[in-house]
């Protein structure tokens, strides 16, 4: 007897010394009572005729890159989706009051809803929890960076505003399964700025959403479309594109103050042209690039380059004529009626200048000039005088032959007098109509471009 007492006196004091075991915490044990029998392939719904409704909310934080060579958006957007697990419900007051916990997302079931136009999914930091009340609601919300598919309209750039959509559907499921519905109201997402980055390229101007639901193969789907309005903000390329390209078509309207004789205008032109040349090199990456249809910017530069190469054409032409022979000029029949309606009126030619079509029909093709009266009878004078000394018969001869030299020096500078007043004439007659093409052209596009910054 007493050798039993001993061994029950041994064994408790052994039960004593082994440690206790501890105990699980209550969100262990809520977490294992959820999971326990919990299948993730299944539609969490204990009656399979009712619709699981997913509640879905949108926000947009910033306009990372718009792509108009590869209609793409880069967005980044905060997601939310809420909706009712029947699976998990639980009693609060029997887990100690908790009435929310997180699961990993991949032990539950989660919602095959996608984005439509998703091309893409970028550098989106993973979440693999969700949060779960004691109701059975489960909310998702993650951050998305999204390359998205989006129709973009570059023509008015600069100033252009771009309409891309975020189209949210189940995958797989109909309506009669999945349903779908906004967490907040059209007016409250539409006008939620608020977590916007604002500072960029890019202003937001609303997000307006809408519930349809779409046929196919008769089946309906449920479809929630958040459309994204955003504008550009022009001052960048403004200071950076435009106002240089109107500086150097300023220049080149001033080069055409520059004398035509003084050999530097076509210099001067040149060197537009080619610093006009490079500048549009240089800023090649800054224009968007479409292959569907040309952006506004794009034909201001091609026709300002156009323009430039007019100007230079243009002043080519008019020097090119106003270099002409005396030669060249008794030849062109043009030239000549030009001269003699637009010359000056105080200034007469002589027949070496020619002042119309008639006095160039009765040009001598020798070239030889015709002397006044008064020349004819001193050379005549000098013929019939016989007697004369030889030494005075010289002089005589000399004084002749330079008052003829100067009476030709006198009519060739009269005619190239007249012939630089008719070439001035011309140019400023192409100078005011390069003006008005100027001035037709800029008035067009700056209407355009604040008809647009305004709408």
């Amino acid at each position: 007897m007493s050798l039993i007492w001993l061994m029950l006196l041994f064994s408790a004091h052994l039960a004593e010394c082994v440690p206790e075991k501890p105990k699980r915490s209550a969100l262990n044990q809520l977490t294992r009572t959820l999971l326990r029998n919990y299948d993730c392939g299944v539609r969490p719904v204990h009656n399979w005729t009712t619709p699981t409704t997913v509640y879905i909310d949108l926000t947009l934080r910033s306009v990372l890159d718009v792509d108009g060579k590869t209609q793409s958006i880069t967005t980044s957007i905060w997601y939310r989706q809420v909706w009712t697990d029947e699976f998990l419900v639980w009693d609060p007051d029997e887990f100690e009051g908790i009435k929310e916990i997180s699961l990993s997302s991949e032990a539950i079931w989660i919602p095959d809803v996608i984005i439509s136009e998703f091309v893409d999914e970028g550098k989106s930091p993973p979440i693999p929890y969700v949060y779960v009340n004691s109701s059975g609601s489960v909310k998702n919300k993650r951050p998305i960076q999204a390359v998205l598919a989006c129709t973009l309209e570059m023509y008015a750039f600069p100033f252009d505003k771009q309409n891309c959509s975020l189209t949210f559907r189940s995958l797989l499921h109909s309506v009669q399964e999945i349903n779908l519905a906004l967490l907040r109201n059209e007016n409250t997402t539409a006008n939620d700025r608020k977590q916007f980055m604002n500072d960029g390229e890019w202003e937001l101007l609303s997000i307006p959403s809408r519930y349809r639901l779409s046929q196919q193969n008769e089946t309906e789907y449920a479809y929630i479309q958040f459309n994204v309005l955003i504008r550009r903000r022009p001052l960048l390329y403004v200071v950076g594109l435009l106002i240089p390209s109107i500086f150097l078509m300023l220049v080149d309207v001033m080069s055409f103050y520059l004398p035509l004789n003084s050999g530097t205008r076509i210099t001067f032109k040149i060197s537009i042209l080619l610093g006009y040349t490079v500048f549009r090199v240089n800023m090649t990456d800054e224009l968007p690039v479409t292959a569907v249809r040309t952006s506004l910017i794009g034909v201001f530069f091609v026709v300002c380059m156009a323009l430039l190469m007019l100007s230079l054409i243009k002043s080519i032409l008019v020097v090119k004529l106003l270099h002409y022979s005396e030669k060249e000029v008794k030849e062109m029949s043009v030239s000549a009626c030009l001269l003699d309606k637009y010359g000056s009126a105080g200034h007469v030619f002589t027949e070496s200048a020619l002042t119309s079509i008639k006095t160039l029909d009765h040009i001598n093709p020798s070239g030889d000039y015709e002397l006044e009266n008064s020349l004819d009878e001193d050379l005549l004078s000098l013929n019939e005088i016989q007697d004369t000394p030889t030494g005075l018969e010289g002089l005589l001869r000399e004084l002749v032959s330079l008052r003829l030299a100067f009476s030709q020096e006198d009519s060739e500078s009269s005619a190239q007098s007249e012939w630089l007043a008719l070439c001035s004439k011309l140019d400023c007659f192409l100078f005011r109509l390069y003006l008005l093409v100027l001035g037709l052209y800029a008035g067009t596009l700056l209407l355009l471009w604040v008809n647009w910054s305004f709408a």
